[in-house]
């Protein structure tokens, strides 16, 4: 029982946090004339990336390549499939201002064909750790220099800019940004005492409940920003988590500890990160930020949660 209630506030916790973190980054975004993709693809990409990037560089020190690699792998899918699925489906209206087929596609499609091109021999060195964290320098930079876009917007000419306080807004931030934290690290924790109550096995809590719980902040907040009309900072958050678990985190992790993987054994869930990230580029090419879209992707996810099941 105990358990179950960490679980409820833990959630509680992650939602409110979200919120709040949300409001800080709209404030910031207006304050210095930062696009909402801007901010949400590296101030808070980063921030929900930090279980993920936690999680795996502590596997690979306790010598638990797989663990590592799993996590990032199903972190990543479930951004893609289940966070960006769940924002299609439930937000109003999604219109974003930027166009991420011209801008950003690339920057969902590279480390993932980067990583798969490193894992043919079944290793990801200390060198490839490095090259990957040097493809995250190459996307900052590539940001710094795009990012800073005036939002234009005509409704938003005739509000009254937001009031600004620098520490009130700093400490708000970061309030936000450990309870996103640290409600999704107790979630998942909650949960997988919960799983192992229902005899669970250790692969379904390892791979599959700490990949969720590692995606919980980029899922609450992602679907926070839709709801309040910020798909720009929504899709920001997704493509910056990606690139930032692959590049940091296993990066990260790599240069911790070299880390040995069964390419053969995880064929499936490799392609199923390849189908997810080529169907975000086909939806931003296209522009099918739809129900639509949204059914496909819970599809890949049903795909990938059967997978585990039976795996």
């Amino acid at each position: 029982m105990s358990d179950l209630v960490i679980f409820i506030v833990a959630l509680v916790v992650l939602i409110g946090s979200a919120d709040l973190l949300i409001a800080q980054s709209e404030t910031i975004a207006k304050r210095f004339g930062l696009s909402e993709f801007f901010i949400g693809a590296t101030l808070i990409a980063l921030g929900t990336s930090l279980p993920e990037m936690a999680a795996s560089i502590a596997a690979s020190w306790h010598g638990k390549p797989t663990l590592a690699m799993g996590n990032i792998i199903g972190s990543n899918i479930l951004n893609i499939t289940l966070v960006l699925g769940l924002v299609f489906l439930i937000a109003r209206r999604i219109d974003p201002h930027r166009d991420f087929f011209a801008k950003d596609s690339s920057w969902a499609l590279f480390p993932v064909l980067i990583l798969l091109l490193m894992l043919i021999d079944g290793m990801l060195s200390r060198f490839e750790g490095g090259l990957l964290l040097a493809l995250m320098g190459a996307y900052l930079l590539f940001l710094i220099r795009d990012g800073r876009e005036i939002l234009i917007e005509e409704e938003d000419s005739t509000e009254a800019p937001p009031s600004f306080r620098p520490l009130k807004t700093t400490l708000l931030l970061i309030a936000g940004f450990l309870g996103v934290i640290y409600g999704a690290d107790y979630l998942v924790l909650s949960a997988q005492q919960i799983a192992r109550m229902f005899h669970i096995s250790e692969w379904i809590i390892g791979a599959a409940m700490i990949a969720m719980g590692t995606s919980m902040p980029e899922l609450v907040v992602s679907i926070a920003a839709a709801r309040r009309g910020k798909a720009d900072m929504a899709i920001g958050n997704i493509i910056g988590s990606n690139m930032a678990n692959i590049s940091v985190a296993l990066g990260g992790a790599a240069l911790a500890r070299p880390l040995q993987f069964e390419v053969q054994a995880y064929l499936f869930d490799l392609a199923t990160l390849s189908v997810a990230t080529l169907m975000l580029v086909f939806i931003a090419a296209n522009k099918m930020y739809n129900r639509a879209a949204g059914i496909s992707l819970l599809i890949v996810l049903a795909l990938f949660v059967q997978h585990l099941a039976t795996a």
